[in-house]
């Protein structure tokens, strides 16, 4: 769906560049995953350190009689889940006291020992250590000039931050299914598979993932299993929420600023990178906004408007993310592309923006998705059109379609 004329710069559902080489870094730890033992009787367990069936209910029956109350995954797992359900995190709290603080040395301090690089890099793993504990390291690489890192203003982060007037997330009516294990993806019970059925009808095998864990398609809303389900972590249908896989750098470039780049191996096509993390702006709130970043030539705001919110053609307030304070750079010939996708979320206005590569993806290549998306006639017809804001400078992607604009 091709969004409306917007009085800013902002990119829209419909969207997803050049590469500056940084040096090879050290490639992350590896990490061995120890195995789930399964055993074939109940006798085999208390010698592994476990309880069996049979010490399971001694200790049930023993907490009962001394009046706790008896849990069971099972049949109280939607409670459990909506009593320990992640605090919904407001736009007003995202932390700024570190930054603050390095701001307040001067640069030479802060360039002493690398210690504002350090700081960055420990900062992102901390922000990143429960969503994405086993991603690895993200460091820092600027060989272009003398700042150490992007604006301080950055702050690196998977998580939605909600601003004023944006409903929180609607947990009350998300649906999670009731697999045993991981799901099976040709079940015909399973209420993730039905639900990914619904909006990719002609997908046939019923997740939108494969086995590999890639995008089988980018024009299609993404359902994840969620904290409602029952099925385990190790399911097909669990990958935003596992986490970034791949090794990737922030970079600073020669004309476009500060980009992702890949690390020291391919990216394969298809793969999750990460999530175009932001706050949740009202429209009334995203035009005020855009109009203060179109002067000073900088702006993330990407207008929630995927095609499938506006079947039923009813008009629709649209929210938009800003991710001002972390974005990727734009190409005319991208090797990314958003997706929508929804986790503990079943609110459909309101869905993760994942980006995903759209082809292989080389070593050291610069990350990028398109800001102005899909060309269309009517688009190569308004090629030249001049805007004054300073957002709307001339294309700096270098690739050899390059159509001299980000913004339609």
């Amino acid at each position: 769906m091709v969004a409306g004329v917007r009085r800013s710069a902002r990119l829209s559902s419909s969207s997803a560049s050049s590469s500056v080489e940084p040096p090879e870094r050290p490639a992350g730890r590896s990490r061995r995953y120890e195995p789930y033992v399964h055993t074939p009787s109940d006798d085999d367990i208390p010698r592994q350190g476990g309880i069996s069936s049979r010490g399971q209910f001694q200790f049930m029956k023993a907490f009962m009689d001394a009046g706790f109350e008896a849990i069971s995954w099972k049949t109280d797992r939607k409670r459990l889940a909506r009593e320990f359900a992640p605090l919904t995190k407001l736009a007003k709290d995202i932390p700024h006291e570190l930054h603050d603080r390095l701001n307040a040395l001067s640069l030479s301090a802060r360039r002493a020992g690398n210690m504002q690089v350090l700081v960055f890099e420990a900062e992102i793993r901390a922000n990143t250590a429960e969503d994405e504990p086993r991603a690895p390291p993200i460091y820092i690489v600027n060989e272009v000039d003398e700042e150490p890192t992007p604006p301080l203003e950055f702050y690196y982060s998977n998580l939605m931050w909600h601003g004023e007037g944006v409903p929180k997330p609607d947990l009350d009516n998300l649906q999670g299914c009731d697999c045993v294990g991981p799901c099976d993806p040709t079940s015909k019970t399973c209420a993730c598979a039905k639900r990914q059925q619904k909006f990719w009808p002609e997908g046939g095998e019923a997740f939108i993932y494969d086995r590999r864990r890639r995008l089988r398609t980018h024009q299609y809303p993404i359902f994840e299993c969620n904290m409602n389900c029952g099925c385990s972590d190790d399911c097909q249908n669990r990958v935003v929420q596992n986490g970034r896989q791949h090794e990737i750098a922030i970079c600073k470039t020669v004309n476009k600023g500060w980009g992702v780049f890949a690390g020291p191996k391919k990216i394969p096509a298809d793969s999750f990178i990460g999530v175009y993390a932001g706050e949740y702006l009202t429209d009334a709130e995203t035009e005020e906004r855009g109009t203060i970043y179109n002067k000073f030539g900088r702006t993330y705001l990407f207008d929630l408007d995927f095609w499938y919110l506006n079947k039923s053609g009813t008009e629709r307030e649209t929210l938009c993310v800003d991710a001002y304070h972390a974005g990727n750079n734009h190409s005319c010939d991208p090797n990314c592309v958003i997706n929508a996708c929804y986790i503990n979320e079943a609110n459909l206005d309101k869905p993760l923006l994942t980006i995903f590569t759209s082809r292989d993806v080389d070593p050291y290549e610069e990350l990028c998705f398109s800001y102005f998306g899909p060309i269309d006639d009517e688009d190569l017809k308004t090629k030249e059109q001049k805007k004054e804001d300073a957002v709307y400078i001339t294309c700096q992607c270098g690739a050899s379609n390059c159509r001299g604009t980000m913004w339609k």
